[in-house]
């Protein structure tokens, strides 16, 4: 998949997410089914998760190689990328959550707005930062994932987009 391709998939992705965000009622922020996050960590994990990623995208390429090395195979497509995903998924250890993400707070309700923009401002980081890396260090510059393992940069933009939809389908099924 083309950078401009993965852009214009994490702009769809995430206007979804926003749209249904701004159209719920506010009391269901805080709510969520018993044992489950609420909307409101839902977003914030999302903002964690991505600012995570723009955070190491920021980095100097030749530190990312020495920390993780390089590519050792070929790019996966956005649809194997995803099949993966939701395999690994399956067999969730709670270890395997995001670190920043495991007992999480629930964020207030006049959180909200703040989240929401933070989120979209990291959305168009992200962005801006994939069409500036070269196709050669997407593909070969690699990041860990915590259920995915390491990642090209080009893949792991491309579940970013996915991460989000997964999310959003969530809070549309259960929310």
């Amino acid at each position: 998949m083309d950078k401009k391709t993965i852009a214009n998939l994490l702009e769809e992705k995430h206007q979804n997410l926003f749209n249904w965000l701004e159209n719920q009622d506010d009391e269901k922020w805080q709510k969520s089914p018993k044992g489950k996050w609420t909307t409101g960590q839902h977003s914030l994990h999302l903002l964690q998760s991505i600012k995570m990623l723009n955070k190491g995208l920021s980095m100097p390429k030749f530190l990312l190689k020495y920390k993780f090395g390089k590519a050792n195979r070929d790019v996966r497509d956005y649809n194997t990328v995803i099949n993966r995903y939701q395999e690994r998924l399956k067999n969730v250890d709670t270890n395997a959550v995001f670190s920043p993400s495991r007992n999480m707070k629930t964020p207030a309700l006049n959180e909200k707005p703040s989240i929401i923009n933070k989120l979209k401002n990291e959305n168009k980081k992200l962005q801006s930062k994939l069409n500036k890396i070269s196709d050669k260090h997407l593909d070969t510059i690699i990041l860990p994932h915590p259920l995915m393992g390491k990642m090209p940069l080009r893949e792991i933009i491309m579940w970013t987009a996915h991460h989000v939809e997964h999310h959003t389908n969530t809070l549309k099924d259960k929310y």
